[in-house]
């Protein structure tokens, strides 16, 4: 007859629940996880995969009780950073949404918004066209596979049995939302900036030959030069999403 000492199940199953709850806090916040296509039943099985796959690199972890005090705090440790690595990952993504929202008010494609169910939220078309590009460019570069990473090293800078407000205050994610509003900017000057001169190029004509309509042709060029600033800026858009992606990294995955 096999007998178990509770000692001996903790030791095989605290191993696993503790990862297991970190990873399952990042699939309910970051996106491509977090969508209502991807099942729960998908994620509660992915989660405890990568938890059980990364035992080999998670060695020396220390064990908690589950019957003490201590197991409650864990528990809100583990799902509150995993939450916070991928909430981190959202604001990456909100960036090149921000960044469409206001070519898209340069435009005057802001009235035409609509209801997402991915995001449960109003998106209007040029943000939603690229926080769909954004998407692609994440699958493309690997990006789901670099957060699983990010959640694994966390281990070593967030160890388990840790303070979880610590933890945030190491990451600074406030500070790395500063930082992606001012990216949003940057990424959407270019086009801005175009759109900014065929406005002053209209206002000049009106000027010069005011029997021309300019408000009957002034939507057409603008929205012809917004699409043509899309069309030449989107080869480049990979570069300010890995950069994103690594300093998201850095302060999650590293503690700075």
């Amino acid at each position: 007859m096999l007998t178990f000492t509770e000692a001996q199940l903790m030791g095989w199953i605290t191993p696993i629940l503790w990862p297991f709850l970190r990873v399952l806090g990042l699939f309910s916040t970051a996106p491509l996880f977090s969508t209502a296509a991807f099942p729960v039943r998908a994620r509660i099985g992915l989660a405890f995969l990568v938890a059980l796959c990364a035992q080999a690199s998670l060695q020396g972890q220390p064990t908690v009780a589950l019957d003490s005090l201590a197991m409650l705090g864990t528990l809100v440790q583990q799902v509150g950073i995993g939450m916070a690595i991928g909430f981190t990952v959202r604001l990456v993504f909100t960036t090149i949404e921000l960044a469409g929202e206001l070519v898209g008010l340069q435009m005057g494609l802001n009235f035409a918004s609509f209801f997402d169910p991915m995001s449960n939220g109003q998106i209007s078309a040029v943000g939603s066209f690229m926080n769909n590009i954004a998407m692609l460019l994440f699958i493309a570069i690997n990006g789901h596979l670099t957060i699983l990473m990010a959640v694994m090293k966390s281990f070593d800078a967030f160890p388990i049995g840790g303070s979880l407000f610590e933890a945030l205050a190491r990451a600074q994610i406030w500070q790395l939302g500063g930082d992606l509003f001012a990216s949003a900017l940057w990424i959407a000057l270019p086009m801005t900036a175009l759109l900014l001169f065929a406005n002053l190029t209209m206002g000049v004509i009106s000027r010069v030959a005011p029997q021309m309509n300019i408000y009957a042709i002034g939507f057409p060029v603008t929205l012809v030069a917004g699409l043509a600033g899309l069309a030449l800026t989107l080869p480049m858009m990979e570069q300010p999403l890995v950069s994103l992606m690594e300093q998201m990294m850095s302060r999650l995955a590293g503690g700075r």
